[in-house]
């Protein structure tokens, strides 16, 4: 089992590498660890007309499945948590996007990143 501080700190180094690569990409980060009683998203960004809603996962190793690392639930926490974000601080005139950030190497910083990742609509229009 792996220690919570240590899993801890290895999100917190991939969300930092993820708002990097964000960042020059032509992101601004709105907000890190947005949490509510519903859920959390681990970063907030936008560009231009863009809001993006970011769910970071970092591993120690190098197999991802997108079902196996962001269930049907998680999304849904997360789709209900940007929502309370956007009703808190006004964002209607944004479009709005679910990406992942995959991390499969925290040393060589490789990012898979996947914009649109789920959708809102894959649950009936929450």
């Amino acid at each position: 089992m792996v220690n919570v501080n240590v899993k801890r700190q290895r999100g917190d180094l991939g969300e930092r590498i993820v708002a990097d690569y964000l960042e020059k990409e032509g992101f601004t980060i709105v907000t890190r660890n947005y949490r509510h009683r519903i859920g959390e998203v681990d970063l907030i960004a936008e560009r231009g007309d863009l809001l993006a809603f970011v769910e970071v996962k970092a591993r120690s190793h190098s197999f991802f499945d997108l079902t196996e690392v962001i269930s049907k639930p998680k999304q849904r926490r997360i789709i209900a948590c940007a929502k309370r974000y956007i009703m808190e601080h006004s964002v209607y005139d944004k479009s709005i996007r679910f990406d992942v950030a995959l991390i499969e190497d925290l040393d060589s910083q490789a990012i898979m990143y996947i914009p649109d990742a789920f959708t809102e609509q894959l649950f009936g229009g929450l």
